[in-house]
């Protein structure tokens, strides 16, 4: 409906007034920022109540209450003496490797071993056709035979000759020739003695033999062939095992060290390992170092000897070698698994009387096998942690697990241990609290089920 005139029509006094519709007031923009000002203020002092709530200590606090003390395996520190050895790569190398080579030219007819063999020194390796070289010594000592004859009729004209000259029958020409005669046929037969000679050793040769005791290879030419001197094959390969050498390497930094011992005149012990650098296979002593540095590498050579009687070790195995510098005695020790690396340096986990642990910054010195010299920082007796450091921080509370397959190696004096082993734990370890076998923890799910 168009109400447009009614707005342009007069209001009386006297005529009767309708009461009026008052709209819902509507506060000022400026109204409306304060608050929404107030409940964002609000807001903020609840989140700051809820937070403080949570980190301020208390109850109800998470982490304000008292941390659990963490399980930890622990050892004590030792004394003991300790193994300074240096690791190098090495190849068992043989005393001796030779190629059997042949002598003369001839067909080879007989082989006098199996491939593998052990052979000693001096048995028959191979047999050459010997019947040419028999002819020849047969020749040899017939020309032999015949220079002697004309020497010894030589000699016997130069008697007569010398006879003739003090009756002066003879001229002096002829005396002088004959004596220079005798001389020829005197070289004439030294040469038929060196042919002979020859002759016999060519017959020698034909019967090759084994020049050390060792091992045989693989045959390289089978009986039948012709075989030469000039052949650069050879007729096998003989290796000396026993004894053996092992040559392996050593940084140039270590050569001082292992020189003095030297020239000290100490013998040093040499462990051969297998590749994996696990298992011991042999025993022996360090024979010297070589005379260069390998300038590629910065490395130098060094061989050991072993007996190799159980032939252990074989031609051109690797393996790693294990030269015992010196033993260190009487050295605090502590095991390689306390030892931690980080900002202050190299330090331990130091267990406090209090079961507390405190961070114990040390220095060490060589290393055998799980343990590590300790030269400041540690003394005989102290607790270190070994197993569950990952989880501490100085001051924390720890309890010791112990060490079901060695006891004595991780000592049980903490919160865990016996009664009467806890001098310093005034507070027991409730059962449910002990390390669980897998089978007690089945059971004990079940139960609470």
């Amino acid at each position: 409906m168009d109400r447009s005139h009614e707005a342009a029509t007069p209001v009386r006094a006297d005529m009767p007034r309708e009461t009026p519709v008052i709209p819902a007031r509507v506060p000022p923009p400026r109204r409306r920022r304060r608050l929404w000002w107030l409940a964002g203020l609000a807001f903020v002092l609840l989140a700051a109540l809820l937070i403080w709530r949570l980190l301020a200590p208390g109850p109800h606090s998470g982490r304000g209450a008292a941390e659990p003390a963490q399980p930890v395996g622990v050892a004590r520190v030792g004394t003991g003496n300790m193994r300074v050895e240096l690791v190098g790569l090495g190849t068992v190398t043989p005393m001796a490797t030779i190629t059997v080579q042949t002598q003369i030219s001839g067909q080879l007819m007989a082989v006098g071993y199996k491939e593998g063999q052990i052979v000693n020194k001096g048995d028959l390796l191979a047999l050459i056709d010997p019947r040419p070289y028999e002819v020849a010594l047969q020749q040899a000592e017939g020309t032999l035979a015949h220079d002697t004859g004309l020497l010894a009729q030589a000699r016997s004209d130069l008697a007569r000759y010398l006879i003739l000259q003090k009756r002066t029958s003879i001229a002096q020409q002829t005396v002088t020739d004959q004596q220079f005669l005798v001389q020829q046929d005197e070289g004439t037969v030294l040469t038929d003695q060196g042919s002979v000679a020859s002759a016999k050793l060519n017959l020698t040769y034909c019967h090759i033999t084994a020049p050390v005791t060792g091992r045989v290879g693989l045959r390289l030419v089978d009986p039948g062939n012709y075989v030469q001197t000039s052949s650069a094959t050879g007729l096998v390969v003989e290796t000396q095992l026993q004894p053996i050498s092992v040559i392996f390497v050593l940084p140039e930094d270590d050569i001082q060290a292992v020189a003095q011992e030297m020239n000290a005149g100490h013998s040093m012990a040499v462990a051969a390992y297998d590749r994996a650098n696990a298992t011991q296979i042999a025993n022996g002593t360090l024979l010297t170092i070589d005379n260069t540095v390998d300038t590629t590498t910065g490395t130098v050579k060094l061989r050991a000897s072993f007996p190799n009687t159980d032939n252990a070790l074989f031609p051109n195995q690797f393996v790693n070698a294990h030269l015992l510098l010196k033993t260190l005695t009487g050295v605090t020790q502590a095991p390689t698994a306390a030892i931690q690396h980080g900002a202050p340096g190299t330090f331990v986990y130091l267990v406090k009387p209090d079961n507390t642990v405190g961070v114990q910054v040390i220095k060490t010195g060589v290393t055998d096998g799980d343990e590590v010299q300790v030269t400041s920082g540690l003394k005989p007796g102290d607790t270190v942690v070994v197993d569950g450091a990952d989880r501490l921080k100085a001051g924390a509370h720890v309890k010791v697990t112990p060490d079901t397959g060695n006891a004595e190696a991780t000592p049980n004096n903490g919160p865990g241990a016996p009664p009467g082993d806890q001098p310093a734990n005034q507070t027991p370890v409730r059962p449910q609290d002990q390390p669980q076998t897998p089978a007690k923890r089945h059971r004990h799910q079940q139960t609470s089920q």
